[in-house]
């Protein structure tokens, strides 16, 4: 009976909709997921700054609305989408690891000592995988949840932080990626960049 009640932590829906008591659904967890980098920096593998990982802002997009100026009003319709930049925090290991790549990186993109820049985007771009899991782990491989794939990665700032003698904390390393395009893979449903039949009207009007 206990246990039963439970089904009706929930809202409550009308009856044209799903069953009116159906409990409530299990939320994706912030603190369980893991970032993968490919083709970042020189040495391989980039494992070591998956492990080091603090936290991630998941995509953002944003459509640039085109306004149409008509006689007493206004339409907006749908402009070219902009990707907005994403931040990762990395803790910095004593060992270095996570400097070096880091470093690496950089460089691609631009040799700091002998001033010269990469000839092409090829060159020093990377990918970025961040995996929503289900909290699964050793004997019990974890389920992901959701995945987000962002490509044509390159860093845009690499924030070294402070040090501090009055704080109790790590040291950490920011780092701000641009990208050019992302694609999102939720489990069972469709998402960003999935195949989406294209919608045409039959009559042509904003």
């Amino acid at each position: 009976m206990a246990t039963a009640s439970l089904t009706n932590f929930t809202v409550p829906l009308s009856t044209n909709q799903s069953a009116s008591s159906q409990g409530l659904l299990m939320p994706k967890l912030k603190f369980r997921f893991r970032v993968t980098f490919l083709n970042f920096g020189v040495t391989q593998p980039t494992t070591e700054l998956t492990k080091q990982v603090m936290d991630f802002k998941r995509p953002q997009v944003t459509m640039e609305p085109i306004t149409i100026d008509i006689y007493n009003s206004k339409v907006y319709l749908a402009g070219k989408p902009t990707w907005e930049t994403v931040t990762c925090m990395l803790r910095d290991d004593a060992g270095g690891e996570v400097t070096r790549r880091v470093g690496e990186q950089m460089q691609k993109q631009f040799d700091f000592f002998e001033q010269s820049s990469a000839s092409s985007g090829i060159d020093y771009k990377f990918t970025t995988v961040l995996e929503i899991l289900d909290g699964g782990n050793g004997a019990n491989t974890p389920n992901i949840l959701e995945t987000w794939q962002l490509d044509g990665c390159f860093l845009t700032a690499a924030d070294y932080g402070d040090v501090n003698y009055a704080t109790n904390e790590a040291a950490t390393i920011q780092l701000t990626i641009r990208y050019d395009n992302a694609l999102q893979t939720p489990v069972g449903s469709s998402g960003i960049g999935s195949s989406i039949t294209r919608t045409l009207g039959t009559v042509i009007t904003g």
